[in-house]
Formats: structure tokens, C-alpha cells, sequence
């Protein structure tokens, strides 16, 4: 149900959005908005500069995940993970270096992961650490942060430290599944009938990448609802909202922070384009308030948290959140105080 409302009202806010932007860019007249020429203009070019610039990097993303989707199995990577704790924090953090998968296709992954063999903790560091800790990621943060690359570097040093402190919390403290028992035993007999079809088909590499265009296509527009979303959010905040507003939020430390980690959690931006619109706040808020934004947003957002509360326990779920909002915000401040930002 959860996921289901959640494609509606995204389904609809697309529709709105793609209704308001043919009417600024055919030329439909406006003036009964209270828009004027400037602030349309102004629309156009945030929207588009961002939209531009992201697009190669979440279409590289989703082809990536396609065809790891479609050639690499999930027993290969359980064989490899590592059961001493330190080697399996560094392993889960580390894991999107050579897995760069966007964080909206890690949580059924991780989930099957899980309930073949891998220890639950690696699996959450993965689903945490991945989506930042990734050379696409890396790219598309250099590229939007051209002029700040001490910001861009510090987005994956302080997701790599935050990673790690979230493994060993969460291998002290975790003592049980944080699957839900519903979900383990539906699936784990839906994988049981999965691999047996798939044995007795043996699919072979050829048809694997025939499959591959089409789970491009559903990726990409699955994430580019998204991406276009938070680009006309971000495009009209910055284009109606006075400097002035948010000017209150920005000089205040605590407030810039938790101000940018909720509005990363509420836009749910693709981790290969999310930087752009970070970027695109550059001359609003401190550089220590983006990296909240750049870090937090990938780790936790809404869309992961709707996914989340299908496959993990909900009390999990909760204290999980709340942990990765904490290490996050602190890491944050102690970046900025320790001049890394």
C-alpha cells in the first residue's frame, strides 16, 4: 500500500510538473500567475542547467545497474563476503566501488542477500555506503562541484566514516534478522522456485542481455520521475524564494544542516544526480550544510524509507533511520568545525 500511494502521488506531481513546464515553454501566457518574464526565464535556466547536467550520469548509473542486474549472481557475491567484522564493515562500505548500484534497486537485493547467507550488518552498510560510495557518484559530484572539489571529496570521506561507525553499531547491537518473518519465508520460497526455474531454463548470457534495454528503460524513467521532481522543486524554490527566507536558515549552523538533510529526504534524488541540485544551492547555504545534504540524502530519503518498511522490521527501520540521521549530522558539523569543508 505504502509504495503503490507513493507511484500515485509521484505520478501525479510529474503530471503537474510536465502540465507547468509545456505551458512556460510553449509560450502560454503566464501573467495571470504573478509570473513575470525574469522569474520564468530564471525557471528555465536553473531547471534546465540541472536537468542537463545530470542526465548522462543517472543514465550511466542505470545501464551499470542493468547489467550487473542481469550477469551477476547474488551466490558470487554471498561466497565472497567476508565473516571476521572488520574485513565485512570495510566490505560492505567499500562494496559500490565495484557494485555501483542506485540505492532504489540495493534494498530487494540486499534483502536476498540477507536470507542466503550474507551478515546482516554488511548488507546494511552496502545499502547506506553504495550509492555515494561509487566512481559514478564520484564523477557526477566532481562535475557539479567543479569550483568545491574539497566538497565533493569530503562527501565520500564522511560517508565512508559514517558507514563504518553505522557497521560496528549496528554488529554490537543487532542480534536478530531485521527482516520481517513474513517477508523471509515468502521469499525465500519464492527464491527456491526462482532458481529452479532458472536452472531448469538455463538462461544464457545472450538472452541476459537482451534483457538488459528494458530494465534500462524502466530504471531510467522510474528514477527520471524523480530527477525532474526535484529539479522543478529546486528550480522554483530558487526562483520565487527570496534570498531573504532563506537566509534566516542558512546563517543558523544547526538549522542549515537539518534543514538540508530534510529536503534531501523529502526530493529522493537519484545518488548520480542529486549533486547538481546540492550544487545549484551553493551561493544559499554554508558548503557543511550541502555535504548534510549530499551524504544524508542517499543513505535515507523517503523513497528508500517506503521501501524499507516492506522488507525490514519497522521498529528496525525506525532506530536504523534515526542512527544514520545522527552520525550523519554530527559528522557534518565536526567536518565544518575541523575546516574539511
Amino acid at each position: 500500500m505504502p509504495n503503490g500511494w507513493m507511484r500515485l502521488a509521484t505520478g501525479a506531481a510529474s503530471a503537474g510538473c510536465a502540465a507547468l513546464l509545456a505551458l512556460i515553454f510553449f509560450g502560454r501566457d503566464l501573467s495571470g500567475w504573478s509570473f513575470d518574464s525574469t522569474k520564468i526565464q530564471n525557471f528555465k535556466i536553473v531547471f534546465l542547467s540541472i536537468i542537463l547536467e545530470a542526465l548522462p550520469f543517472l543514465l550511466i548509473g542505470v545501464i551499470i545497474s542493468a547489467l550487473l542486474q542481469a550477469f551477476l549472481s547474488d551466490e558470487l557475491v554471498r561466497k565472497l563476503t567476508p565473516r571476521n567484522p572488520v574485513a565485512g564493515v570495510l566490505f560492505g562500505s567499500l562494496l559500490g566501488i565495484v557494485l555501483p548500484l542506485c540505492e532504489c534497486g540495493m534494498i530487494p537485493i540486499v534483502r536476498r542477500l540477507i536470507r542466503k547467507g550474507m551478515p546482516a550488518y554488511i548488507g546494511m552498510i552496502y545499502i547506506v555506503a553504495g550509492p555515494i560510495i561509487n566512481p559514478i557518484v564520484f564523477g557526477a559530484t566532481l562535475q557539479a562541484f567543479r569550483t568545491n572539489e574539497s566538497l565533493a571529496y569530503s562527501r565520500f570521506y564522511l560517508a565512508f566514516i559514517v558507514s563504518v561507525a553505522l557497521g560496528f553499531i549496528l554488529y554490537a547491537r543487532m542480534k536478530k534478522s531485521p527482516l520481517k518473518p513474513e517477508q523471509d519465508h515468502h521469499h525465500s520460497h519464492h527464491d527456491h522456485d526462482h532458481a529452479h526455474h532458472g536452472h531448469a531454463h538455463g538462461d544464457t548470457a545472450l538472452k541476459k542481455l537482451a534483457s538488459a534495454p528494458a530494465h534500462v528503460a524502466d530504471e531510467f524513467f522510474e528514477m527520471g520521475k524523480y530527477l525532474i521532481l526535484g529539479s522543478v522543486i529546486t528550480a522554483l524554490l530558487q526562483t520565487l524564494v527570496a534570498r531573504s527566507s532563506f537566509a534566516a536558515v542558512a546563517d543558523h549552523e544547526l538549522l542549515s544542516h537539518l534543514f538540508m538533510m530534510g529536503f534531501a529526504y523529502a526530493l529522493s534524488l537519484c545518488s548520480t544526480s542529486d549533486a547538481f541540485v546540492a550544487a545549484s544551492f551553493n551561493n544559499m547555504f554554508p558548503p557543511a550544510a550541502l555535504l548534510s545534504f549530499l551524504v544524508l540524502g542517499p543513505m535515507l530519503d523517503l523513497k528508500n524509507t517506503l521501501m524499507m518498511l516492506a522488507a525490514f522490521r519497522k521498529s528496525f527501520v525506525l532506530k536504523f533511520s534515526l542512527l544514520i540521521a545522527a552520525l550523519v549530522l554530527i559528522g557534518s558539523i565536526l567536518f565544518d568545525h575541523l575546516g574539511f569543508v
